[in-house]
């Protein structure tokens, strides 16, 4: 089969395409044939040499940890997906691929109503934020200030902040604060007086942040919020014990992608894909994410 993957780390140029054995699966597993696959800092951070933890060394290494497509072959003991059945699931590697194997457990029913290219790039856009918001015990008549908001993870955690009854502010250039009001965001500028901006927007105080930006707006939050507990940054992983702030635990789970699937057939989650590149131009997906900007995800279409 056909992998976008790599045979040293470095630079996006490393990604090639290459023919591997296609893989099979055993007691308990479920292959799928792939349609389209997330492409998201993790795996730039695979790229350049990173191995996630419980992984296999050695090469090449495919990256890719979120995807959509069919069932296609089902392991020994598998009874709740069949062969033809439309599914989103996460890994930690090997997505970038015409077929991947994962335990049945990784695996959430595909809405009719998701498009191929969102469906590839759901799992992990939705996995962080709602952990988060669920450690962070977000809830009716709380204000969770969400920095980098306008961004995949971002926007998510906004809305999942809104369906839980949550007052919003999201931090974000002003070019996208239109598009945050039409999540149901409070918007607010990044830069100089930060502080007296989230302040202005919330006058009864902030309860809870998400910090996807790390510096300036993680001093920010520390400042802003009481109970150090309710902080969780994304960026700033070392330096979150140091400052007593919290970082994601991994609590990654089908059944809260299989939730924030059904919000999303219910029309209450929506989900941005900004670029969608072929199998074949992985490195280019790769340097669009790098660059930091853009709403939304990045995908790409494997069959």
């Amino acid at each position: 089969m056909r992998v976008a993957g790599f045979t040293e780390p470095g630079g996006p140029e490393v990604l090639t395409i290459l023919d591997v054995p296609v893989p099979a699966a055993g007691p308990g597993e479920v292959r799928v044939r792939v349609r389209t696959a997330g492409v998201q800092p993790y795996d730039l951070a695979v790229r350049e040499g990173w191995s996630p933890p419980g992984t296999p060394e050695g090469f090449p290494r495919v990256p890719g940890n979120e995807f959509a497509g069919a069932v296609d072959q089902v392991g020994d003991g598998v009874t709740v997906v069949e062969v033809g059945d439309e599914v989103i699931g996460n890994c930690r590697l090997n997505a970038y691929a015409e077929y991947v194997v994962v335990p049945a457990a990784a695996l959430a029913a595909k809405p009719a109503s998701m498009p191929w290219d969102v469906a590839g790039g759901f799992p992990a856009a939705v996995m962080t934020p709602h952990i988060a918001l669920e450690e962070m015990a977000v809830g009716p008549g709380d204000t969770l200030l969400v920095h980098a908001a306008a961004g995949a993870v971002g926007t998510v955690a906004v809305q999942l902040g809104r369906i839980a009854g949550a007052t919003v502010i999201g931090t974000a250039s002003e070019g996208n604060h239109e598009y945050l009001r039409s999540l149901g965001a409070i918007p607010v500028a990044y830069g100089d007086g930060l502080e007296e901006r989230v302040r202005a927007a919330a006058p009864d105080g902030v309860d809870a942040a998400l910090d996807g930006a790390g510096g300036d707006a993680l001093a920010v939050s520390l400042k802003l919020v009481k109970d150090k507990d309710r902080i969780i940054t994304m960026v700033e992983h070392g330096r979150a014990a140091e400052l007593g702030v919290r970082i994601t635990p991994d609590k990654r789970s089908a059944s809260r992608v299989a939730e924030a699937a059904r919000f999303y057939d219910e029309g209450r989650l929506k989900i941005h894909v900004r670029g969608v590149f072929p199998l074949e131009r992985a490195a280019d997906a790769h340097r669009e994410v790098a660059t930091g900007h853009g709403r939304g995800k990045v995908v790409l279409t494997v069959t």
